[in-house]
């Protein structure tokens, strides 16, 4: 059975485990070295109660293992953006072809949306096809390409980004509720 709750410290060794080889061996995360658990952990705290930590489990697979997080994060530090998130999402590999990416990043979207957040960003390292095809499903449209701005693996990458309404922007906008007062939504 596949549940999904906001993720708490002690899912932050599964968390780094399904990143690490994101980092290792692929391009779509541009750090170098994999945080190890503790890293996450911080990653998660540093979140402030603002922004959210998702995680999936699956009780299919056993005593209910994280099978795949999704997360927000300030989009950038100017206080004018304080409306908008960075958004990013990565699950195991067995639940990749199960739609479990889908569920997961439909609920971040409606949490969101509840906290009262404009716009979410995704951030893509290109080609990744089935990245697009996930955030375009719950609702991302192509905002625009950065030509060979990362290095790694001995190669340049595009980032392309998405971008998805979660709310009409008002004028003046409400302040976004923190997730420790919203908690996961599903809308």
């Amino acid at each position: 059975m596949i549940d999904i709750r906001a993720a708490a410290a002690g899912d932050s060794a599964a968390i780094a485990a399904i990143y690490a080889p994101h980092v290792i061996a692929g391009t779509v995360s541009f750090e170098t070295d994999p945080p190890d658990a503790r890293a996450m952990r911080k990653r998660i705290e540093a979140s402030g109660g603002l922004y959210p930590w998702l995680v999936m489990t699956d009780g299919e697979a056993g005593d209910q293992p994280v099978v795949g997080y999704a997360y927000a994060t300030r989009f950038r530090d100017r206080p004018a953006y304080r409306h908008v998130v960075e958004t990013s999402i990565y699950v195991a590999g067995p639940a990749q072809r199960r739609g479990a990416g889908r569920l997961l990043y439909e609920a971040l979207i409606d949490t969101l949306r509840a906290q009262g957040f404009t716009q979410a960003i995704g951030a893509i390292a290109l080609p990744n096809d089935a990245s697009i095809r996930v955030h375009e499903a719950v609702g991302f449209r192509r905002a625009g390409v950065l030509r060979e701005v990362g290095y790694k693996h001995g190669q340049w990458i595009d980032v392309g980004f998405w971008q998805c309404e979660l709310n009409a922007p008002a004028i003046p906008p409400a302040e976004p509720r923190p997730f420790s007062e919203v908690g996961l939504a599903r809308l």
